[in-house]
C-alpha cells in the first residue's frame, strides 16, 4: 500500500465508521476505511443483526407453540437451534456484503488490517495479508467500537464462559445457562435460549432487571420471564465462576449456582488499546475518548465516534455521530447529536423501547409530571394479534404538556417509539400528539391513548 493520501481516514467500519465513510464520500471527500474484521463491525457481524435474527427465530418458535390459538394445529414440531444460528450467520453475511457494495458505490477504499495513529494526520496499517502501509489524511476518525467486559477475575474462554460474541457463533444450545447481567444483551439471549428449551437463570447486581428502564417496565419484564420459566435474581453479586457441576459453578453472595455454561453480559469497554491515542495526547474520560459536540477529540483533526466516544453504546447513536464527524471534517456546521433523545431498544419478548426521562428521574429533576398509561390488552390490533402483554407509558410536564419520556413494553415497541422521538425533536406537546389522527386498528393507537391518558381523557380504558 505504501503511502496513500486521502481526505478522511477511518479506523473501524462498524455502524459509526461505515456511515461516516459514506457521508464523507457524499460530501465529495476521498475516504479510506481500515477494518481488521468484516465491514459492519461487531454490530452487524456479531451483535445487533445476528442476534435479531436469532430473536426472530425465537418469536417463530413461540408463535408455533401457540398456533392452536389461531386454529392452526401442528404436531411433531422440531425447533433446531443449529439451523437458527446458520440463518443468523447468513443474515449477517448478507448485510456485510451490503456494506462492501456501498463502499464500492461511494468509491471508498477498504483497507483490511489494523490501524494505529502515529500523528494527527497519519494512520499506519498492519495489513491483514501482510506488510504495512500508511494513510495520510486531513481528518482521522476513530471508530473502533467496544469489546465485552467480564466480572473481575473471570476469564471469558468462549467455552464454559461465553461473551455475546461467542454466544452468537455457538451452534448448539446449552441445556442450562446462567446469564450474568440483566441489561439488553442479557435478557435478549435469555429469551432466545429459553425459547429453544434451555433452563435459564439471569443474575443482576442491581435491584431490578433492565435497570436503565422505567421501574414499571422492569417489573413487568421480570413477571413475564418468570411465567416463561426464566429465573431472574436481582441484587446478586457474583464472587467467582469456576469449572464444576454440569460445566460451571457460579458463587454469589446469596449462594451457589450450577449450569452448563455462563453468558457474561455485564457491559462493554471501549477498544482503544494499541491505537496510539496516548502518545498523541488524546484526552480520555473513564476509559472513553472525550469528544466535543463536533465529535473532535482534544487533538485537532482527530475525531472519535460510537462506543469509543462513550455511552450510550448503541449502533444508531454511533451512526448519528458518524454523520456529525464527517460533516465537521467537510467544513460544515453539523447539528450535534441530542443525547437526551436517543431511543433505547431491547428486542426480547416482550420488546422494550424508551426515550427521554423515566418517571423517577423526572420527579428527581423537580418536574411536576402527568403520567399516561395504556395497556395493550385494550388495543384491538394487539388482541387480534394475540400479543396483549405490555403497555405504553407517557411521562409529561403537567403544566406545559412537554413530553419528558416515553416507555413501552409490548409488541413492536421498538417500532412505535419513533413517533415520540420525532415528536420530541419537533418539541411536540401532548396536545399535538392527540390532534394527530392515528390509523385504526394499529398498535400505534396505544401511543395516542397513553397520551390522552396523560391529559386525563383516554377513550378506550
Amino acid at each position: 500500500m505504501a503511502t496513500s493520501k486521502v481526505d478522511v481516514a477511518i479506523v473501524g467500519t462498524g455502524p459509526g465508521g461505515y456511515v461516516a465513510a459514506i457521508r464523507a464520500a457524499q460530501l465529495g471527500l476521498s475516504v479510506a476505511a481500515v477494518e481488521d474484521d468484516r465491514p459492519g463491525g461487531v454490530c452487524l457481524n456479531w451483535g445487533c443483526i445476528p442476534t435479531k435474527a436469532l430473536l426472530r427465530n425465537a418469536e417463530v418458535v413461540h408463535l408455533v407453540e401457540k398456533a392452536a390459538t389461531f386454529g392452526v394445529h401442528v404436531e411433531n414440531v422440531r425447533a433446531d437451534y443449529g439451523e437458527a444460528v446458520t440463518r443468523s450467520r447468513s443474515v449477517a453475511d448478507r448485510m456485510a456484503k451490503g456494506v462492501e457494495f456501498l463502499f464500492r458505490k461511494n468509491k471508498i477504499t477498504l483497507v483490511r488490517g489494523t490501524g494505529k495513529l502515529t500523528s494527527p494526520t497519519t494512520v499506519e496499517v498492519a495489513r491483514t495479508e501482510g506488510g504495512t502501509g500508511t494513510l495520510e489524511a486531513r481528518g482521522v476518525i476513530v471508530a473502533t467500537g467496544s469489546a465485552p467486559k467480564s466480572v473481575p477475575g473471570v476469564t471469558i474462554d468462549e467455552q464454559r464462559v461465553l461473551s455475546s460474541n461467542g454466544a452468537v457463533r455457538q451452534a448448539h444450545r446449552p441445556g442450562s445457562l446462567i446469564v450474568i447481567g440483566a441489561g439488553a444483551v442479557g435478557v435478549e439471549f435469555a429469551d432466545v435460549y429459553a425459547a429453544y428449551g434451555a433452563q435459564v437463570t439471569v443474575l443482576e447486581a442491581l435491584d431490578r432487571a433492565v435497570p436503565v428502564e422505567d421501574e414499571e417496565v422492569s417489573a413487568l419484564l421480570a413477571r413475564t420471564f418468570s411465567r416463561r420459566g426464566i429465573a431472574v435474581k436481582t441484587g446478586v453479586k457474583v464472587t467467582s465462576v469456576a469449572p464444576g457441576g454440569p460445566g460451571v459453578v457460579v458463587e454469589t453472595d446469596g449462594g451457589r449456582l450450577e449450569a452448563e455454561q455462563v453468558l457474561m453480559a455485564v457491559g462493554r469497554g471501549a477498544r482503544t488499546a494499541g491505537l496510539g491515542l496516548d502518545a498523541l495526547g488524546v484526552t480520555m474520560d473513564r476509559g472513553y475518548v472525550k469528544v466535543s459536540p463536533r465529535m473532535e477529540t482534544s487533538v485537532r483533526g482527530v475525531y472519535a465516534i460510537g462506543d469509543v466516544a462513550g455511552p450510550p453504546l448503541l449502533a444508531h447513536k454511533a451512526m448519528a455521530e458518524g454523520v456529525v464527524a464527517a460533516e465537521a471534517i467537510a467544513g460544515r456546521d453539523p447539528r450535534p447529536v441530542d443525547y437526551t433523545n436517543v431511543p433505547s431498544c431491547t428486542y426480547c419478548r416482550p420488546q422494550i423501547a424508551s426515550v427521554g426521562l423515566t418517571e423517577a428521574r423526572a420527579r428527581e429533576n423537580g418536574r411536576e409530571v402527568a403520567i399516561g398509561k395504556f395497556p395493550f390488552t385494550a388495543s384491538g390490533k394487539a388482541v387480534a394479534m394475540a400479543e396483549t402483554e405490555g403497555f405504553v407509558k407517557v411521562v409529561a410536564d403537567k403544566g406545559t404538556g412537554e413530553i419528558l419520556g416515553v416507555h413501552i413494553i409490548g409488541p413492536e415497541a421498538t417500532e412505535i417509539i419513533h413517533e415520540f422521538a420525532v415528536g420530541r425533536t419537533l418539541e411536540a406537546t401532548l396536545e399535538e400528539i392527540v390532534h394527530t389522527v392515528h390509523a385504526h386498528p394499529t398498535l400505534s393507537e396505544a401511543a395516542l391513548e397513553a397520551t390522552l391518558a396523560a391529559l386525563g381523557h383516554a377513550i378506550h380504558i
